[in-house]
């Protein structure tokens, strides 16, 4: 499917910035995953880095990170991604992964030790992590919540009716309650969750995963039109308006997030700083 006329990314000069990345061998799921906002965010020096390797252990349908057996652990990833932190001069890092469901804590300990080496060598930053579902293991939760990060992201995706397409080696219900289990142990954290849409979802699907998010006291929602990224990934089904998306988010400060970014090319880690500081006027 053609993109309609609302969808437009304009190329912007990128070399600095992955010049920078290549320099510290960090991966980023901007280039991984094929988003759309590469060039705008890259351009302001801005990426959103993914650790435990560039491989996963899953294959969800709408994803181009590649799927295979992942390498083991390196050491020192952490220092390197804080070390391309501090020489993008950011002020709020994003720290994402690709799912180890072949690690005992699936990879949680690589979180943490990642969120400590940025704050040691950058104290003043703000830190946003979206994690996979460690399985639902409540200690590797744990084990990233010690770490103190700012913001806690995991990432629904999609509604449940579509999750066997979608995603098939995770649970609806289970991200739900990861979301739910992190407010628990961290009460004063703030949660974040995303969606995509144009996979075939309805409007009242669509509003009950919002609700179900804020009965798990989720403070921040992304929304997002699904682009496929490659030929193998499952296709577009609909393109939503961007009226639509502005309904989604109005709707969404009505139930009491305390920010929606709602918009075609809205996605789960961009502007991740700005959606932040909302919390000020909370």
């Amino acid at each position: 499917m053609r993109h309609p006329e609302w969808i437009k990314v304009k190329l912007t000069e990128t070399h600095g910035t992955k010049k920078i990345l290549r320099h510290h061998k960090v991966s980023t799921v901007c280039e991984e995953a094929r988003c759309p906002n590469q060039g705008k965010c890259f351009s302001r020096n801005t990426a959103t880095f993914m650790v435990l390797g560039d491989r996963c252990t899953r294959n969800c349908s709408f994803c181009a990170v590649e799927s295979s057996s992942p390498l083991p652990l390196d050491p020192n990833e952490p220092e390197r991604v804080a070390d391309a932190a501090s020489a993008l001069g950011l002020k709020f890092v994003v720290i994402t992964s690709v799912t180890r469901d072949d690690l005992p804590d699936g990879g949680a300990g690589q979180f943490a030790r990642t969120i400590q080496a940025v704050r040691k060598k950058n104290p003043a930053i703000k830190i946003e992590v979206l994690t996979p579902d460690f399985r639902g293991n409540v200690q590797a939760l744990k084990t990233v919540l010690d770490a103190q990060p700012d913001v806690f992201n995991h990432n629904v995706e999609t509604v449940p009716r579509l999750y066997s397409t979608v995603r098939p080696q995770a649970g609806y219900l289970l991200s739900i309650h990861v979301l739910k289990t992190a407010k628990q142990l961290c009460p004063g954290m703030k949660t974040k969750s995303g969606l995509m849409l144009g996979l075939g979802e309805n409007a009242s699907e669509v509003l009950s995963v919002m609700r179900d998010l804020r009965d798990a006291d989720c403070d921040f929602l992304t929304i997002g039109q699904y682009l496929r990224p490659r030929r193998n990934n499952i296709p577009v089904v609909e393109y939503i308006r961007p009226e639509m998306f502005e309904q989604y988010r109005i709707k969404g400060l009505e139930m009491g997030f305390i920010a929606v970014a709602s918009s075609p090319l809205t996605r789960s880690s961009m502007d991740a700083g700005d959606l932040f500081k909302t919390i000020k006027v909370e």
